[in-house]
């Protein structure tokens, strides 16, 4: 008797605890779905403010059956995780480690059963229903500011279309449904052997005496000639500090395209992707200005942008390049894929998903080319390798360490490209990046050379060049007598000035900092700034 009391005992003690287990189980499930509730699942948030700051998790609805669940994340050590960048970070640079989760923002009721609104209308957050049109126009018409809310790619309600190509046409319009036809090509025009393969060999940032001497003098010599007897051509991404006009004005001499890639160089991430029309006016217009004026370059070929560290300043930044006779951006990548996009302008919507963290893609309708980064597949041996996340800009490929891996991202990606549709090959370098590793600036000339005695449909052009093809889709066999590309062929000769002044500067902008502003032209009052980027004391 004494054994069966205990017995029942103990199985009530068992129950009792089960069932204070699951009873923990389910509030835990409450408290994850309360958790996740209006969450997009690939945002990361932190439990605690309490520790190092390196630990976030996120909703992963990949649960059994269908459950919720958390995802988690810890930072390597000396690292803290940024909420608004969505990443790793040095610990110093990241600024809310005492807060939980991003700002939690008000959205609309865009997608109700049942229609709420009249038609042409929709309701806010806060319940009114304003008129579409109203909807991302940098004004809060909902009470609750919730219009201004869904203005990055698909969210947005007043988005551009999707490709229509009975609509579209070159020279101005270019689309194709997946981004991955070639100009030419569904019009019959060419075919795909008749394609020239085109590789735009970029460089961003400040342009000085030491890229020029060890890197672009060897990459872009008189003897390393294209099929039409023209010589390669790159494109530079110009920064304002640390630059040497002179410099950029022999590079534009020479026949290389000069793009423009801010003043300031601003490290703050939501300068960028948030930034309102002025900012990027100041920025990339002033950038302009400036590198014509002490560059001497008057001929109005500098229409290209790309944004610091990639980072697209969606509507506004395509606003302003409309209204600045802008004709490209070149700083949207396009994840790596089995078939690479070809360029497309931004009359329609982009063919491809808005690739990277926390980016603001443009969502309206813009004449703008768009000349996207196709993602590199940096695999050692892609045949038998795990799959690894591709990488924008050649110089952010972090496995690359060695000579034979560079030459093998080369090459291999190249043959992607070469043995699909031939979509220009865009390689992107932050030029210290190839000087700090040591005979990587062998690899790629030797690649050069290779690639020109190897195949006789190969180019190596400009961002600009691209395009005027692409407006102009013309084969392999005629393009010897492609005027567009005859321009600065292979041109000789000196330089305009061989000691260019060294003009020592300051500006109220940078207080107690001196600039040396290297220009053939006669040196201003002042060092150019965002405010002043003529350098004569005038507000921009």
């Amino acid at each position: 008797m004494a054994f069966i009391h205990g017995f029942l005992c103990g199985m009530l003690v068992f129950a009792v605890s089960v069932s204070a287990q699951r009873d923990d189980e389910l509030a835990y499930a409450d408290k994850v779905e309360d958790l996740c509730q209006g969450r997009p699942p690939n945002e990361y948030f932190r439990l605690t403010t309490e520790g190092d700051c390196r630990d976030v998790v996120r909703c992963d609805r990949a649960g059994i059956a269908g459950t919720i669940r958390l995802a988690s994340v810890k930072c390597p050590s000396g690292l803290a995780f940024d909420l608004e960048r969505q990443t790793c970070d040095w610990k110093a640079s990241v600024n809310n480690c005492d807060r939980l989760s991003k700002p939690r923002l008000a959205k609309p009721n865009l997608h109700t059963v049942e229609p709420v609104c009249p038609d042409g209308q929709l309701q806010c957050g806060s319940g009114e229903c304003i008129a579409r049109e109203f909807f991302c126009n940098s004004r809060d018409d909902c009470q609750d500011g919730s219009d201004e809310n869904v203005c990055r790619g698909d969210e947005d309600p007043n988005k551009s279309d999707v490709c229509n190509p009975a609509e579209c046409f070159l020279p101005d319009c270019f689309c194709s449904a997946d981004g991955t036809s070639a100009p030419g090509i569904a019009e019959g025009v060419l075919e795909i052997a008749n394609v020239p393969m085109m590789i735009t060999i970029n460089f961003n940032g400040a342009v000085n005496d030491d890229n020029m001497r060890e890197l672009y003098n060897k990459l872009f010599h008189i003897e390393r000639i294209n099929p039409n007897g023209c010589t390669a051509k790159g494109t530079f991404f110009v920064s304002h500090k640390y630059t040497n006009y002179s410099a950029v004005q022999e590079l534009h001499r020479k026949g290389h395209e000069i793009g423009v890639f801010s003043i300031t160089n601003d490290e703050d991430p939501k300068y960028w992707t948030d930034g309102s029309y002025d900012t990027w006016l100041a920025e990339m217009a002033g950038d302009r200005l400036i590198i014509e004026r002490f560059a001497n370059i008057t001929d109005g070929t500098v229409v290209g942008v790309r944004a610091p560290y990639l980072l697209v300043g969606g509507n506004e930044q395509f606003n302003m390049m409309t209204d600045q006779f802008f004709a490209y951006d070149s700083s949207i990548s396009a994840p790596l894929s089995s078939v690479p996009i070809w360029p497309y302008t931004l009359h329609y919507r982009m063919p491809h998903k808005c690739h990277g963290n926390a980016q603001n893609c443009p969502s309206r309708s813009h004449p703008i080319w768009e000349m996207p980064i196709n993602e590199l597949d940096r695999r050692d041996d892609p045949e038998f390798d795990e799959n690894l996340t591709g990488c924008h800009l050649v110089s952010s490929c972090s496995n690359i360490y060695h000579k034979d891996q560079f030459r093998q991202l080369l090459q291999h990606n190249f043959d992607r490209h070469y043995g699909t549709n031939k979509a220009p090959l865009s390689l992107s370098f932050d030029p210290s990046w190839l000087l700090a590793n040591t005979g990587f600036n062998d690899v790629i000339d030797d690649w050069m050379t290779h690639v020109l005695s190897t195949y006789t449909d190969v180019y190596f052009v400009t961002e600009l060049q691209v395009i005027q093809w692409m407006q102009n889709p013309t084969s392999t066999a005629s393009l010897r007598d492609f005027a567009e590309w005859k321009e600065n062929c292979a041109v000789q000769g000196q330089p305009h000035c061989r000691l260019p002044n060294a003009c020592p500067l300051e500006t109220r902008e940078l207080p107690g900092e001196t600039h040396r502003l290297h220009t053939c032209l006669d040196c201003p009052k002042n060092y150019p700034w965002i405010q002043d980027p003529t350098g004569d004391g005038f507000s921009f």
